[in-house]
């Protein structure tokens, strides 16, 4: 009688096991018993609402906390749940022989398997992605994305103390590597247990596309380089995102930039991102069109937005891929120092680009964001970086998804703007200090209430987020700036 209970939800989680398909009835004891072996033996002493898949999978690590087989932190549920869900997940071979075999019907016919999975079997976590909070803010620009980042797991402090006593490894060299397939984890570093990855060939390298596990936008992925090398922007990098296009023809793809502070978070390992959305940048019109001399079949615009962007347009790869590749070339040493725009000083280069590359009415469009890195006694985190007084707001890098309009804000400020709110409305408060300047002009500009107040806050971190992409382009959105935007054009044609 003792272990009905235990062997009723070892059974059920079984049993939705062998729905996946993964194993067969046969297989059913062999599974009961090596979760016996995970979780023990034991039955889950408190009463727990027990529903679908995952939560299956949340008694069960309870189970084990309670029986003693890991211990109640972080890092050892994330390890039993991602162990307990590779039981549901088909072999890499498996996977990538039904992508490739349902790819022969369509593009959209395999990535929705891949994706489905990756949801399915909790890699992608759909429940923690759920919390974060999301509002569109219009400009002049068009609606920009902001969302306020609650998924990804806070840093456990005891995880942390352990992890000073862990001996150090380099093994994967990072979290990007190819070599994170299966792997079980450790303290400081997620559980890949259930994580899986689709094998491709771009320019006669093996390549990895998965999908990320706290996604940011729909079917949010990401394609990696098999050699653990630093980002780079060049020719072949173009050519790569275009491929990646042909392959998935509903998907866009990017590229962050390859230069510290301009670049995303990870420039030790050559990867891209991609995915369904539709961005606010990807939807901004043509502002100024031009001629880009020996390219008649590329049709090139500057587009309307805050940071300096060049469009492409054309149906042939090569000649994009060519066109791009001089406007880079040309903007890597391109100078321009009453605007503050140096492509080098003291031998540290400072320009580069970041490339985002979608199809639309049987065209490749190709978007080419200008990016300039340095840094100056004024502006120590980046002359075309968020400026001190937005960095309450957003102080990290301006990567891929937020040059193109979504603002990724730290999950700190969940908490920090309902203080604000308070602040506003005289209510007694703990408002950060470094949000005090930013609420008296927001009280100077409006009569707030209860019912009002947290849409114009709302609203106002959208403008804050405007003024970050702001600070972040190269060419500003003034008469000078544009003037200076079409003097790198003549320069590009002059070359």
């Amino acid at each position: 009688m003792k272990n009905e209970q235990s062997t009723s939800l070892v059974e059920r989680f079984v049993t939705e096991i062998l729905k996946k398909g993964t194993y067969h009835e046969l297989d059913r004891r062999y599974l009961i018993n090596r979760i016996y072996a995970m979780v023990g033996e034991q039955p889950l002493e408190k009463t727990t609402t027990v529903g679908d898949l995952l939560q299956l999978q949340d008694a069960l690590i309870e189970t084990a906390i309670q029986n003693h087989k890991i211990e109640a932190n972080p890092t050892d549920r994330e390890i039993l749940g991602a162990d307990l869900m590779d039981f549901m997940t088909p072999t890499p071979y498996e996977v990538n022989t039904k992508f490739w075999d349902l790819y022969q019907r369509s593009p959209q016919t395999a990535t929705a398997y891949f994706y489905q999975l990756s949801r399915d079997n909790d890699y992608i976590k759909t429940r923690a992605i759920a919390k974060n909070i999301e509002f569109p803010v219009p400009t002049d620009y068009g609606n920009l994305e902001i969302t306020i980042n609650l998924s990804k797991p806070e840093k456990d402090p005891r995880a942390i103390a352990l992890a000073q006593k862990t001996v150090s490894t380099s093994y994967p060299q990072c979290q990007l590597c190819l070599e994170n397939e299966g792997y079980e984890g450790r303290v400081g570093y997620p559980a890949r247990g259930n994580h899986r990855i689709v094998r491709l060939q771009l320019d006669g390298e093996t390549w990895g596309f998965q999908y990320s596990p706290y996604a940011y936008f729909a079917e949010h992925c990401i394609f990696i380089s098999e050699v653990h090398r630093p980002m780079h922007i060049d020719r072949t990098t173009f050519q790569n995102l275009v491929a990646i296009t042909k392959l998935f023809p509903d998907y866009f793809v990017g590229s962050n930039a390859d230069l510290p502070i301009v670049g995303g978070s990870m420039l030790s390992h050559d990867h891209y991102q991609g995915g369904k959305h539709e961005f606010p940048m990807a939807v901004a019109a043509i502002e100024k069109p031009f001629e880009l001399n020996g390219f008649t079949n590329v049709s090139a615009g500057i587009v309307k937005w805050p940071m300096s962007v060049i469009r492409l347009k054309s149906g042939s790869e090569s000649a994009l891929v060519s066109a791009a590749t001089k406007i880079l070339k040309v903007w890597q040493n391109y100078d321009d120092p009453k605007r503050d725009i140096r492509h080098e000083t003291n031998g540290e280069k400072h320009h580069t680009i970041t490339p985002i590359v979608r199809q639309r009415a049987g065209r490749f469009e190709m978007d080419l964001v200008l990016r300039d890195n340095q840094t100056s006694k004024q502006y120590p985190d980046g002359i075309f970086h968020p400026h001190q007084d937005v960095q309450h707001i957003k102080k990290e890098n301006i990567g891929l998804i937020e040059v193109m309009g979504r603002a990724i804000l730290p999950a700190r400020l969940k908490a920090e703007l309902l203080e604000v709110q308070r602040y506003l409305l005289k209510k007694p408060n703990e408002m950060k200090v470094y949000h005090k300047k930013w609420a008296n002009q927001l009280q100077e500009k409006y009569q707030f209430t209860d019912d009002n107040v947290q849409k114009i806050v709302d609203q106002e971190v959208g403008r804050v987020f405007l003024r970050v992409l702001e600070d972040a382009g190269v060419f500003k959105q003034t008469t000078d700036g544009q003037t200076g935007f079409m003097e790198f054009i003549h320069k590009v044609n002059e070359t």
